[in-house]
């Protein structure tokens, strides 16, 4: 493809693009880890550079969209192209106002507005959206589209609406498909109502889901129980899609780092602003070891992580959004995945709501509980074919160092500690010899929070429990 690219493609990107880039409606079916992100950019790109569209507006979930304002349009979106890219909010400061006005100035720059997919619920959300489409020419993309993909939530219901006002859509995930292949149905209706031949979902239902009459507390209901026509269903996908998987990618680097970032919730941020006073009450004007500071961003930390010890020194819960958010990702992921976390009260909470989400028989511990028989069978599970055992959730200081994990080449960390060693010797565990597959790495991080500072730093490989001062550390707070 004659186009000058700010960051080369790999091939699986190029083809993406050499199918799709002028087409009204696509659908990039491409796996975590292999950019799709760099894909829908370079797309628009063209797009602007002849005349074809002057606006972009990119959905995405919570913990992805302000990746694409803070990483992915400055590295991949080409240098020569000028923009006024905006980030929504949903509290709209003076500053914000005026940056939201900006967006409909009538000029020659490209006008890109990144919303969560969260604020198309709201009336403020969809009105804005609205005005932004009808003001410009413009590409409508949703990023891991299964958010849209329950056609009665009022999110999608108003995505949906709002859809033939984008002179170009796209929609982009890993797993189109998340439990059933009627999750297809109001991500394609985004693109194009015609594209199934469905009109509505209760047909595309009865074409492809075979269904049973079943009774509850005397009333009659419609459940789904197979499915029935698939190969039907993946020609007709075949026009105006592309999947891409990691394992079909031979040009993809071994190891691929990301990051998702939460929000604290409400009640988190009130705790963590409480503790952070009293830490700092309690360092002031006091020479500081680097033990003592430590251990007030531990307590810190545990609170982004939804839990803090009280007076009594019983776990409290905080309601928080960092495990929603490891659910959609696993949602997202293919294959088997190791999850480090680090305290036992996370390792917990993992375990559960994963059981409830893929089953009891999904998921093995490797942490100081797990007896060293469950650990044995633990590591057989990750690493065995035909294994029904997908997820393994342990921590760094157990499991990070010695084993074998190669079967799984997807890494989370839910939550990280202070030590680089633990955290480069955890990260080894996947990459060893027999790992036949690209690796990605992903980092969980609340946001404005010691989080932040803690994974910077060890992606900088700094040491932080030996190579920061107390004093240095003090600031973190």
């Amino acid at each position: 493809m004659n186009y000058k690219f700010k960051t080369r493609p790999y091939a699986h990107q190029l083809k993406a693009l050499e199918m799709s880039w002028n087409k009204e409606v696509y659908a990039y079916f491409m796996e975590m880890g292999t950019g799709k992100s760099k894909v829908l950019l370079d797309n628009i790109s063209m797009l602007y550079d002849r005349g074809k569209i002057n606006g972009a507006l990119i959905v995405a979930p919570k913990g992805v969209y302000k990746n694409w304002y803070d990483s992915d349009i400055p590295e991949h979106l080409v240098d020569h192209i000028e923009k006024k890219t905006v980030l929504w909010q949903a509290n709209i400061t003076a500053k914000q106002e005026q940056k939201l006005k900006s967006l409909f100035k009538p000029e020659v720059d490209l006008h890109i507005l990144i919303m969560n997919v969260e604020a198309l619920s709201t009336k403020k959300g969809l009105d804005f959206a609205r005005k932004f489409l009808m003001s410009h020419q413009t590409l409508f993309a949703v990023d891991e589209s299964t958010t849209i993909k329950n056609p009665k939530a009022k999110r999608t219901k108003n995505i949906v609406s709002l859809s033939t006002l984008g002179k170009y859509r796209r929609i982009l995930t890993g797993s189109p498909v998340t439990k059933s292949p009627l999750d297809l149905f109001t991500q394609c209706y985004f693109l194009d109502p015609f594209l199934l031949d469905h009109s509505s979902y209760y047909s595309f239902r009865t074409r492809y889901a075979v269904m049973r009459t079943a009774s509850f507390n005397g009333r009659s209901v419609q459940i789904v129980v197979g499915y029935h026509n698939l190969d039907e269903l993946t020609e007709k996908l075949k026009s105006f899609s592309y999947r891409v998987l990691k394992d079909d990618c031979l040009d993809l680097p071994p190891k691929t780092f990301m990051k998702r970032i939460i929000q604290l919730t409400p009640e988190q941020k009130r705790v963590y602003q409480q503790m952070k006073q009293m830490a700092l009450a309690e360092l002031n004007g006091k020479m500081v070891t680097t033990a003592t500071v430590l251990v007030q961003l531990m307590r810190l930390h545990q609170i982004t992580c939804g839990h803090f010890k009280s007076d009594d020194g019983t776990t409290q819960k905080i309601k928080n959004n960092r495990i929603e958010e490891l659910m959609e990702v696993l949602e997202e992921v293919h294959g088997k995945v190791v999850i480090w976390a680090q305290y036992r009260y996370d390792i917990e909470t993992i375990v559960e709501h994963i059981e409830k989400r893929f089953g009891d028989n999904s998921v093995v511990t490797y942490y100081g509980d797990t007896t060293e028989e469950e650990r044995r069978k633990a590591i057989k599970a990750i690493q065995s074919p035909g294994s029904k055992i997908r997820f393994l959730v342990g921590t760094t200081q157990t499991g990070g160092y010695g084993i074998t994990l190669t079967g799984a080449s997807t890494m989370i960390y839910y939550s990280n500690g202070y030590d680089l060693e633990k955290r480069q010797q955890s990260e080894a565990r996947i990459d060893r010899i027999g790992q036949k597959h690209p690796m990605t790495y992903i980092d969980l991080i609340a946001e404005d929070t010691i989080d932040e500072k803690i994974v910077k730093a060890l992606r900088k490989k700094v040491n932080i429990a030996n190579e920061i001062m107390g004093e240095e550390l003090k600031q973190w707070i």
